[in-house]
């Protein structure tokens, strides 16, 4: 699930980023040092677990929900650091799972050093990240944190045990999407707003959105898996297809198919080879499943846009509002061609 090809590189985005740039520098740079926490052995391991980041989009939502909600300070950093470790603990793990052998271009992990030394590094990064939260002076931080990581896992426990399931309901596929991903993102405008002392009422607003915000890209995410291109992916096509993830646009072909169409559908998912991708697009296609996923993802952009009306206007919501207008932005671009 990385976070850079799920963005469009547009002016919106450019603008956002650039405006960040101090803010992501100084997470990286305490995001690097945090190698010292670990036992000399292992800290080169470490080091390349924590330099496998993307576009660092969560440490902007912690930053961009502390503007939204006051100032920005020092903790919004420390904040950031925590969320991000977690994250990157949890892409170690996931590339276990899924036997990735690459992620952002290089080899992964656990094509470098094998499973289960990931797995371990992968637990003492989550250690780590805990460790951390445990500087602040009240315990608020490490609960958050902590409930949050056994959301994220349960999540992606739910999802591995629906794997192969072609009858997964579609509500519970969304609910796995807002476990999974929908969490994290939620968390680190959550805690944005906590740092900046805002009200409960507040940091709802921010939670809410995080939540819309992080299933309509994980959402999109899935659809490229079908509908993106292997240069923009940076993966093959298919792959969740070939691990027996029902993804929304299978889901809609699925509730709209006919008795042959989906006997057909089932058939190349419980047998998948990647020859079978261009009847899959073609039932897409027959089934309007594209447009309809497309409209999907902009609903949950749009209730992300109406969280943030409890918000006072400013720097901070408009970023997080922009946000919401780069992945529409891409999300429009799905399917088109077919």
């Amino acid at each position: 699930m990385p976070v850079g090809r799920s963005l469009p590189q547009g002016s919106r985005w450019k603008q956002i980023a650039d405006d960040m740039e101090p803010f992501l520098q100084g997470v990286a740079r305490q995001l690097a040092a945090q190698t010292d926490g670990f036992e000399p052995q292992i800290a080169a391991l470490a080091q390349y677990a924590l330099s496998a980041q993307g576009k660092q989009l969560r440490p902007m939502l912690v930053s961009l929900s502390g503007r939204a909600a006051g100032t920005i300070r020092e903790e919004h950093l420390t904040v950031a650091v925590i969320i991000e470790m977690t994250h990157l603990a949890t892409l170690v793990h996931d590339d276990v799972i899924d036997e990735a052998q690459l992620r952002r271009g290089r080899l992964t992990l656990a094509a470098h050093w094998g499973n289960e030394i990931s797995v371990l590094l992968g637990d003492c990064l989550f250690a780590r990240a805990l460790q951390l939260a445990t500087s602040f002076p009240t315990p608020d931080i490490c609960r958050a944190v902590s409930g949050a990581i056994n959301t994220v896992c349960a999540g992606e426990i739910l999802q591995n045990r629906s794997r192969g399931d072609f009858d997964v309901a579609r509500g519970h596929y969304f609910k796995m999407l807002a476990m999974k991903t929908g969490e994290l993102f939620a968390l680190s405008c959550d805690l944005g707003g906590y740092v900046s002392e805002t009200t409960e009422a507040r940091r709802n607003s921010l939670r809410d959105y995080g939540v819309a915000l992080g299933t309509a890209y994980q959402l999109y995410d899935d659809c490229l898996d079908v509908l993106g291109s292997e240069a923009t992916t940076g993966k093959t096509l298919g792959a969740d297809l070939a691990k027996g993830k029902m993804t929304l646009p299978i889901i809609l072909v699925r509730d709209r198919a006919g008795v042959e169409d989906q006997d057909r559908l089932r058939h190349w998912l419980a047998n998948w080879e990647p020859a079978f991708l261009a009847g899959v697009i073609e039932l897409m296609v027959k089934y309007e499943s594209f447009a309809e996923a497309r409209a999907v993802i902009q609903q949950y952009l749009v209730a992300a846009r109406e969280a943030l009306m409890a918000l006072p206007p400013g720097q901070g919501r408009s970023g997080l509002a922009g946000l919401t207008e780069c992945l529409a932005e891409q999300t429009e671009a799905l399917g088109v061609v077919y």
